[in-house]
């Protein structure tokens, strides 16, 4: 095989690489999001219950109502059997390893992208001493980071093929730098 012909090979299996690390910080950031909104439901849900049930505890008081009784009884009921399914969710340490996984990996793409633009100035042996370096990496940082699951693959397959979420048009980069860096200035 022709150093050439090593080097296209190399490129197809560094581009290929980088999809993949891609796809996993982006499926990453879902799961996230998705814990997030969970806990923030949880908790509002349970400060909403703890308040209908304090006050209609506090309206039998008040007025002597049997309604209010049962009523902040039941919801009181509610609220035991919801923080009782819930007591051993970690949701927020959950979702605080999922962000360590994405920002961790969000380097590798980073080395990755270098790497492929470096890739014609480098020789096959940068290249493959590179490689194999990112490959440990990553496989470290998969090996100790929790899993996604199919849903946040989808989402993520959505954002990068049609909502292109990880990348930027030409316009929008130039908006972002400062006027001396842009292109169309």
């Amino acid at each position: 095989m022709s150093d050439l012909q090593h080097k296209e090979k190399l490129e197809i299996q560094l581009r290929e690489a980088y999809g993949r690390v891609t796809y996993t910080y982006t499926s990453h950031l879902k799961f996230m999001y998705r814990l997030n909104q969970k806990n923030k439901i949880l908790r509002y849900s349970q400060i909403t219950l703890s308040a209908i049930s304090t006050g209609g505890f506090l309206g039998t008081i008040v007025f002597d109502k049997i309604i209010l009784t049962t009523i902040a009884g039941l919801v009181s009921a509610v609220l035991l059997a919801l923080n009782l399914f819930f007591k051993n969710f970690e949701l927020d340490e959950e979702s605080k390893q999922h962000r360590m996984a994405a920002d961790k990996l969000w380097l590798i793409r980073e080395k990755y992208v270098t790497l492929l633009t470096d890739f014609e100035t480098l020789s096959i042996d940068e290249i493959v001493v590179t490689r194999d370096t990112l490959r440990e990496e990553t496989y470290i940082i998969y090996s100790e980071s929790p899993k996604t699951d199919k849903k946040s693959y989808s989402e993520s397959q959505k954002a990068l093929k049609n909502e292109e979420e990880q990348f930027f048009t030409e316009v929008e980069l130039d908006k972002m730098l400062p006027l001396q860096l842009r292109k169309n200035k």
